[in-house]
Protein backbone atom coordinates (compact mmCIF):
# COMPACT_ATOMS: atom_id res chain seq x y z
CA UNK A 1 0.00 0.00 0.00
CA UNK A 2 1.10 3.50 -1.46
CA UNK A 3 0.74 6.28 1.30
CA UNK A 4 -0.33 9.13 0.12
CA UNK A 5 2.69 11.65 1.61
CA UNK A 6 1.24 14.70 0.01
CA UNK A 7 -2.07 14.55 1.78
CA UNK A 8 -0.28 13.65 5.39
CA UNK A 9 1.78 16.66 4.58
CA UNK A 10 -1.38 18.66 3.76
CA UNK A 11 -2.97 17.87 6.83
CA UNK A 12 0.10 18.60 9.49
CA UNK A 13 0.91 22.07 7.06
CA UNK A 14 -3.52 22.63 7.78
CA UNK A 15 -3.36 21.15 11.59
CA UNK A 16 -0.32 23.10 12.23
CA UNK A 17 -1.61 26.38 13.44
CA UNK A 18 -3.91 24.50 16.28
CA UNK A 19 -1.66 22.46 17.38
CA UNK A 20 0.60 25.41 17.95
CA UNK A 21 -1.74 27.47 19.71
CA UNK A 22 -2.69 24.30 22.24
CA UNK A 23 1.19 23.67 22.32
CA UNK A 24 2.21 27.37 23.06
CA UNK A 25 -0.34 28.44 24.98
CA UNK A 26 -2.13 25.54 26.61
CA UNK A 27 -3.95 27.71 28.87
CA UNK A 28 -6.35 29.18 26.11
CA UNK A 29 -7.58 26.13 25.37
CA UNK A 30 -10.57 26.21 27.77
CA UNK A 31 -13.68 24.00 27.41
CA UNK A 32 -16.50 26.66 28.11
CA UNK A 33 -17.17 27.40 24.75
CA UNK A 34 -17.05 31.36 25.46
CA UNK A 35 -13.85 31.22 27.25
CA UNK A 36 -11.20 29.84 25.40
CA UNK A 37 -10.41 27.85 22.20
CA UNK A 38 -11.42 24.53 23.05
CA UNK A 39 -13.47 24.62 19.83
CA UNK A 40 -10.23 24.12 17.63
CA UNK A 41 -9.21 20.83 19.27
CA UNK A 42 -13.05 19.44 18.48
CA UNK A 43 -12.64 21.08 14.89
CA UNK A 44 -9.14 19.62 14.27
CA UNK A 45 -10.77 16.31 14.84
CA UNK A 46 -13.04 16.99 12.59
CA UNK A 47 -10.49 18.38 9.86
CA UNK A 48 -8.38 15.29 10.21
CA UNK A 49 -11.14 12.39 10.54
CA UNK A 50 -12.44 13.86 7.22
CA UNK A 51 -9.25 14.15 5.04
CA UNK A 52 -7.52 10.58 6.63
CA UNK A 53 -7.82 7.93 3.61
CA UNK A 54 -8.64 10.59 0.65
CA UNK A 55 -7.25 9.08 -2.68
CA UNK A 56 -6.82 12.54 -3.53
CA UNK A 57 -3.41 13.48 -4.32
CA UNK A 58 -2.23 17.71 -3.20
CA UNK A 59 0.11 18.70 -5.41
CA UNK A 60 3.58 20.11 -4.31
CA UNK A 61 2.57 23.44 -5.65
CA UNK A 62 -0.44 23.79 -3.70
CA UNK A 63 1.36 22.71 -0.24
CA UNK A 64 3.91 25.40 -0.57
CA UNK A 65 1.39 27.88 -1.33
CA UNK A 66 -0.74 27.01 2.41
CA UNK A 67 2.48 26.87 4.60
CA UNK A 68 2.64 31.07 4.75
CA UNK A 69 -0.85 31.35 5.49
CA UNK A 70 -0.31 28.70 8.40
CA UNK A 71 2.57 31.08 9.62
CA UNK A 72 0.48 33.96 9.52
CA UNK A 73 -1.88 32.39 11.52
CA UNK A 74 0.70 31.13 14.24
CA UNK A 75 2.08 34.95 13.79
CA UNK A 76 -1.73 36.15 14.76
CA UNK A 77 -1.72 33.94 17.54
CA UNK A 78 1.61 34.97 18.92
CA UNK A 79 1.06 38.92 18.49
CA UNK A 80 -2.12 38.79 20.70
CA UNK A 81 0.24 37.96 23.37
CA UNK A 82 1.98 41.52 22.53
CA UNK A 83 -0.72 44.28 22.16
CA UNK A 84 -3.02 42.52 19.76
CA UNK A 85 -5.04 41.37 21.68
CA UNK A 86 -5.49 44.71 24.05
CA UNK A 87 -6.22 46.70 20.19
CA UNK A 88 -9.25 43.85 19.86
CA UNK A 89 -10.61 44.49 23.59
CA UNK A 90 -10.05 48.59 23.13
CA UNK A 91 -12.40 48.12 19.53
CA UNK A 92 -15.13 46.42 21.14
CA UNK A 93 -16.35 50.03 22.33
CA UNK A 94 -16.46 51.56 18.99
CA UNK A 95 -18.84 48.45 18.44
CA UNK A 96 -20.95 48.60 21.36
CA UNK A 97 -20.35 45.05 22.63
CA UNK A 98 -21.26 44.25 25.69
CA UNK A 99 -19.51 40.93 26.42
CA UNK A 100 -15.45 41.88 25.80
CA UNK A 101 -14.63 37.80 25.86
CA UNK A 102 -16.91 36.72 23.45
CA UNK A 103 -15.73 39.60 21.35
CA UNK A 104 -11.93 38.56 21.53
CA UNK A 105 -12.49 34.88 21.68
CA UNK A 106 -14.44 35.49 17.98
CA UNK A 107 -12.18 36.93 16.30
CA UNK A 108 -9.62 33.55 16.84
CA UNK A 109 -12.37 31.70 15.55
CA UNK A 110 -13.20 33.97 12.58
CA UNK A 111 -9.11 33.82 11.67
CA UNK A 112 -8.95 29.79 11.93
CA UNK A 113 -12.28 29.19 9.53
CA UNK A 114 -11.31 31.45 7.38
CA UNK A 115 -7.29 30.29 6.78
CA UNK A 116 -8.86 26.12 6.90
CA UNK A 117 -11.46 27.56 4.17
CA UNK A 118 -8.78 28.83 2.35
CA UNK A 119 -6.34 26.15 2.81
CA UNK A 120 -8.82 23.49 2.02
CA UNK A 121 -9.81 25.57 -1.45
CA UNK A 122 -6.39 25.56 -2.49
CA UNK A 123 -5.68 21.89 -1.70
CA UNK A 124 -8.95 20.96 -3.71
CA UNK A 125 -11.32 23.86 -5.18
CA UNK A 126 -14.35 23.91 -4.98
CA UNK A 127 -14.81 20.30 -4.24
CA UNK A 128 -13.32 20.98 -0.30
CA UNK A 129 -17.48 21.42 0.31
CA UNK A 130 -18.16 17.65 0.05
CA UNK A 131 -14.47 16.38 1.57
CA UNK A 132 -14.52 18.54 4.25
CA UNK A 133 -16.76 20.73 5.57
CA UNK A 134 -17.41 19.84 9.14
CA UNK A 135 -14.31 21.73 10.36
CA UNK A 136 -14.95 24.99 8.63
CA UNK A 137 -18.74 24.94 9.75
CA UNK A 138 -17.99 24.46 13.06
CA UNK A 139 -15.08 26.84 13.30
CA UNK A 140 -17.70 29.66 11.84
CA UNK A 141 -20.69 28.57 13.89
CA UNK A 142 -18.70 29.22 17.26
CA UNK A 143 -17.82 32.62 15.92
CA UNK A 144 -21.64 33.38 14.69
CA UNK A 145 -22.49 32.09 18.03
CA UNK A 146 -19.72 34.38 20.04
CA UNK A 147 -21.01 37.24 18.02
CA UNK A 148 -24.37 37.26 18.99
CA UNK A 149 -23.39 36.51 22.85
CA UNK A 150 -21.20 39.56 22.56
CA UNK A 151 -23.89 41.89 20.64
CA UNK A 152 -26.56 40.10 22.42
CA UNK A 153 -25.93 39.18 25.89
CA UNK A 154 -27.57 37.27 28.56
CA UNK A 155 -31.57 37.46 27.22
CA UNK A 156 -31.81 41.03 24.40
CA UNK A 157 -31.87 38.22 21.60
CA UNK A 158 -35.04 37.36 22.07
CA UNK A 159 -35.95 34.44 19.67
CA UNK A 160 -33.36 32.21 21.01
CA UNK A 161 -34.64 32.93 24.74
CA UNK A 162 -37.92 31.84 23.74
CA UNK A 163 -37.48 28.27 24.20
CA UNK A 164 -35.29 28.63 27.67
CA UNK A 165 -38.83 28.65 30.02
CA UNK A 166 -39.89 25.40 28.62
CA UNK A 167 -36.70 23.85 29.29
CA UNK A 168 -36.53 24.86 32.99
CA UNK A 169 -40.32 24.04 33.20
CA UNK A 170 -39.50 20.58 32.11
CA UNK A 171 -36.77 20.12 34.26
CA UNK A 172 -38.50 21.80 37.33
CA UNK A 173 -40.71 19.16 36.68
CA UNK A 174 -38.17 16.42 36.75
CA UNK A 175 -36.32 17.80 39.77
CA UNK A 176 -39.87 17.41 41.73
CA UNK A 177 -40.76 13.70 39.87
CA UNK A 178 -37.11 12.43 41.57
CA UNK A 179 -37.51 13.79 44.54
CA UNK A 180 -33.93 15.70 44.69
CA UNK A 181 -35.38 19.11 46.50
CA UNK A 182 -37.41 21.90 45.66
CA UNK A 183 -37.57 23.32 42.83
CA UNK A 184 -40.32 26.53 41.60
CA UNK A 185 -39.52 28.33 37.56
CA UNK A 186 -40.35 31.80 37.33
CA UNK A 187 -40.09 32.88 33.44
CA UNK A 188 -35.87 32.37 32.97
CA UNK A 189 -35.00 31.43 36.59
CA UNK A 190 -35.15 28.75 38.90
CA UNK A 191 -35.17 28.83 42.86
CA UNK A 192 -33.65 25.39 44.24
CA UNK A 193 -33.49 24.40 47.69
CA UNK A 194 -31.43 21.27 48.33
CA UNK A 195 -29.01 19.37 50.69
CA UNK A 196 -26.87 22.36 50.92
CA UNK A 197 -29.34 25.42 50.92
CA UNK A 198 -30.94 27.57 48.70
CA UNK A 199 -29.79 28.98 45.12
CA UNK A 200 -31.02 30.88 42.26
CA UNK A 201 -30.40 30.16 38.73
CA UNK A 202 -31.02 32.51 36.38
CA UNK A 203 -30.87 30.85 32.95
CA UNK A 204 -29.87 32.46 29.61
CA UNK A 205 -30.05 31.09 25.75
CA UNK A 206 -26.48 29.93 26.10
CA UNK A 207 -26.49 27.82 29.20
CA UNK A 208 -29.83 26.41 27.72
CA UNK A 209 -27.93 25.29 25.28
CA UNK A 210 -29.64 27.08 22.42
CA UNK A 211 -26.28 27.67 20.78
CA UNK A 212 -25.51 23.76 20.60
CA UNK A 213 -28.48 23.33 18.54
CA UNK A 214 -27.77 26.07 16.35
CA UNK A 215 -23.46 24.34 15.51
CA UNK A 216 -25.30 20.97 15.83
CA UNK A 217 -28.08 21.83 12.69
CA UNK A 218 -24.81 23.92 10.76
CA UNK A 219 -21.93 20.74 11.45
CA UNK A 220 -24.56 17.74 10.46
CA UNK A 221 -26.51 19.75 7.75
CA UNK A 222 -22.52 19.65 6.01
CA UNK A 223 -22.60 16.18 7.46
CA UNK A 224 -25.33 14.81 5.29
CA UNK A 225 -24.52 17.21 2.47
CA UNK A 226 -21.02 14.90 1.96
CA UNK A 227 -22.97 11.22 2.44
CA UNK A 228 -24.48 9.53 -0.54
CA UNK A 229 -27.58 8.32 1.12
CA UNK A 230 -31.38 9.36 0.04
CA UNK A 231 -32.81 12.69 1.39
CA UNK A 232 -35.62 11.10 3.84
CA UNK A 233 -33.06 9.49 5.00
CA UNK A 234 -30.66 12.60 5.78
CA UNK A 235 -34.03 13.94 7.07
CA UNK A 236 -34.85 11.49 9.27
CA UNK A 237 -31.03 11.66 10.89
CA UNK A 238 -31.09 15.23 10.79
CA UNK A 239 -34.49 15.50 13.06
CA UNK A 240 -33.37 12.70 15.34
CA UNK A 241 -30.27 14.89 15.94
CA UNK A 242 -31.88 17.95 17.09
CA UNK A 243 -33.86 16.30 19.52
CA UNK A 244 -31.13 14.00 20.95
CA UNK A 245 -29.28 17.63 21.13
CA UNK A 246 -32.14 18.98 22.60
CA UNK A 247 -32.26 15.87 25.32
CA UNK A 248 -28.92 16.39 26.05
CA UNK A 249 -29.49 20.32 26.81
CA UNK A 250 -32.26 19.03 29.30
CA UNK A 251 -29.56 16.52 30.99
CA UNK A 252 -27.28 19.48 31.24
CA UNK A 253 -29.69 21.39 32.74
CA UNK A 254 -30.60 18.95 35.40
CA UNK A 255 -27.30 18.45 35.96
CA UNK A 256 -26.28 21.96 36.65
CA UNK A 257 -29.70 21.80 38.75
CA UNK A 258 -28.10 18.35 40.71
CA UNK A 259 -25.08 20.01 41.28
CA UNK A 260 -26.69 22.57 43.13
CA UNK A 261 -29.13 20.41 44.92
CA UNK A 262 -26.75 17.63 45.75
CA UNK A 263 -23.39 19.18 45.61
CA UNK A 264 -22.53 22.97 46.46
CA UNK A 265 -24.54 26.40 46.59
CA UNK A 266 -21.43 27.65 46.37
CA UNK A 267 -21.35 30.02 43.50
CA UNK A 268 -17.35 29.91 42.59
CA UNK A 269 -17.70 25.85 42.80
CA UNK A 270 -20.72 25.85 40.92
CA UNK A 271 -19.48 28.24 38.16
CA UNK A 272 -16.50 25.80 37.50
CA UNK A 273 -19.09 23.59 36.94
CA UNK A 274 -21.31 25.36 34.73
CA UNK A 275 -18.47 26.43 32.52
CA UNK A 276 -17.54 22.68 31.24
CA UNK A 277 -20.44 20.93 31.61
CA UNK A 278 -22.30 21.89 28.18
CA UNK A 279 -19.06 21.00 25.55
CA UNK A 280 -18.40 17.84 28.21
CA UNK A 281 -21.74 16.15 26.87
CA UNK A 282 -22.89 18.45 23.84
CA UNK A 283 -19.09 17.58 21.81
CA UNK A 284 -19.10 13.43 22.60
CA UNK A 285 -22.86 13.46 21.57
CA UNK A 286 -22.52 14.77 18.12
CA UNK A 287 -19.29 12.25 17.59
CA UNK A 288 -21.32 9.88 18.92
CA UNK A 289 -24.23 10.38 16.61
CA UNK A 290 -22.04 10.90 13.11
CA UNK A 291 -20.29 7.74 14.06
CA UNK A 292 -23.42 5.86 14.81
CA UNK A 293 -24.88 7.36 11.71
CA UNK A 294 -21.44 6.37 9.67
CA UNK A 295 -21.78 2.94 11.02
CA UNK A 296 -25.68 2.50 10.41
CA UNK A 297 -25.30 3.31 6.48
CA UNK A 298 -21.96 1.87 6.24
CA UNK A 299 -24.03 -1.61 7.15
CA UNK A 300 -26.81 -0.58 5.07
CA UNK A 301 -24.81 -0.19 2.27
CA UNK A 302 -22.93 -3.92 2.66
CA UNK A 303 -26.35 -5.34 2.47
CA UNK A 304 -27.70 -3.51 -0.50
CA UNK A 305 -24.47 -5.19 -2.16
CA UNK A 306 -24.33 -8.82 -0.76
CA UNK A 307 -28.02 -8.57 -2.25
CA UNK A 308 -26.89 -7.36 -5.56
CA UNK A 309 -28.57 -3.95 -5.11
CA UNK A 310 -27.41 -0.64 -6.71
CA UNK A 311 -25.54 1.88 -4.16
CA UNK A 312 -28.01 4.89 -3.44
CA UNK A 313 -27.95 7.60 -5.12
CA UNK A 314 -27.23 11.13 -3.39
CA UNK A 315 -29.97 12.91 -4.07
CA UNK A 316 -29.01 16.17 -2.14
Amino acid sequence: MIKNWNLIAGISIISSPILFSMIAFPESIAWSWNEGRGGYFFALVFVVAELVGLRIVISKKRLLAVIPMALFVILYLISLEYGLRDYIIESAEQFDVQLIYSWTWMWDFIVMAIFIVVALTVFFGKRWIRIAPAGPIFLTGTAIILSLDAFFPYDTLGPLQYIVPYFIQANVWLVTVLDLGTAVARDNVMFLRGDHGSIALQVFWPSAGVHSIIIFSLVIGAFMLKMNIPRKRKTVYFILGIIGTIIVNLIRIFSLSWYALKVTTDPVAWEEYHKIAGEIMFLPWLFAFIFAVILIETRRLKKLESEGQPPPRNNS
